[in-house]
């Protein structure tokens, strides 16, 4: 990030799988939601939001981007991310869309596919989105997933009743976030990794 704010280095797209990890944003009350973390660590971050699981099967991408003038609208960056992975979900006919006061990608206006919770320092963003392709949905009954229930996680192979290559949807996802920031990442721009605890 401090390289994107210094203009040593053009805009990322970082993508990651985690180990199993709680993460907890900066939204007040956010610890209480952590009902029975059990074996799975809990780090606090820095992003928005509250606090959210995330582990094998589940795409995190990291959008490291310079909001240039005329894009400095974190909410209209948001619902960018929003529609990126509404038209990915789209590619497997799962429709999608935005819950009127509620961030995030949700299915019949009940099902939660996807989260967001992004930070912004000096106009570069970071932090991003968590989009649930194959996860283990049961993980999420260990917190109250951003102030929810856990029951309205779900998942791109639950809503398809099958499996669901992590690569396929990790391709739409670069290809869809880049039109809905009105960028085009290259693979010097992407780092594709699973991350390690």
């Amino acid at each position: 990030m401090a390289e994107r704010q210094r203009g040593e280095r053009g805009d990322a797209l970082l993508l990651v799988e985690h180990p199993h990890v709680i993460t907890v944003g900066r939204t007040r009350g956010a610890l209480a939601h952590i009902l029975a973390a059990g074996e799975v660590d809990v780090v606090e971050v820095e992003r928005g939001g509250d606090v959210t699981y995330h582990g094998p099967g589940q795409i995190v991408a990291y959008p490291i981007l310079l909001l240039e003038e005329g894009e400095r609208d974190l909410h209209r960056f948001l619902r960018n991310l929003e529609e990126g992975m509404i038209r990915t979900v789209a590619r497997w006919g799962i429709t999608a869309g935005r819950e009127p006061g509620k961030t995030g990608v949700w299915v019949a206006g009940q099902r939660k596919i996807a989260s967001i919770g992004i930070a912004c320092r000096k106009w570069v963003t970071f932090h991003g989105l968590a989009l649930n392709v194959t996860t283990d949905l049961r993980y999420f009954a260990r917190i109250q997933p951003c102030g929810f229930d856990a029951t309205v996680m779900t998942s791109m192979a639950r809503e398809l009743d099958r499996d669901v290559a992590l690569a396929d949807v990790k391709a739409a996802l670069i290809d869809e976030l880049g039109a809905a920031l009105g960028r085009r990442f290259s693979a010097s721009d992407l780092t594709l990794r699973r991350s390690t605890p």
